[in-house]
């Protein structure tokens, strides 16, 4: 059986700021929809289900999320996830400028949790709370160097 990754899909309370938020990095909006009625309440298995949709694309084609916000049934809001807990949810993403994708997520709002790791001298990163409470980890692989296996 052949499998490929199709997309990440993620609840957002403000589509606009999500949409924004991921285009200035970089992504290209690709599609938009409003869906509802019987074939979504199936997939999703939520009856009543309504939600916009936005459909964001990497500019190598390779990567895309899926950002929704539901009409109805009223978004349920949660606490920020940590890092730490089961369930955790983060997109991460290779940049080849940290310091402009940082200076990019401060516009909307968005600093790292801590600060910028090196690790290993192969990458510089880090975590970010991105709109919605998204963790975003935002990667830079150093110049000159090779991914290590662990």
């Amino acid at each position: 059986m052949a499998i490929t990754l199709e997309n990440v899909g993620i609840a957002v309370d403000d589509l606009e700021a999500a949409v924004a938020f991921f285009t200035d990095l970089g992504l290209a909006e690709i599609g938009r929809d409003t869906v509802s009625g019987e074939w979504t309440d199936t997939a999703v298995g939520l009856d009543g289900n309504h939600a916009k949709i936005a459909m964001l694309q990497t500019p190598d084609g390779h990567g895309r999320i899926e950002l929704f916000e539901y009409l109805h049934p009223a978004a349920i809001p949660t606490q920020p996830t940590l890092p730490n807990e089961i369930g955790m949810h983060r997109v991460a993403f290779s940049v080849d400028d940290l310091d402009a994708a940082l200076a990019i997520a401060a516009t909307h709002g968005c600093h790292p949790l801590r600060g910028v790791a090196n690790y290993r001298d192969v990458y510089l990163l880090t975590y970010l709370r991105g709109p919605s409470g998204i963790i975003v980890m935002l990667a830079q692989e150093l110049q000159g160097s090779e991914p290590s296996d662990g």
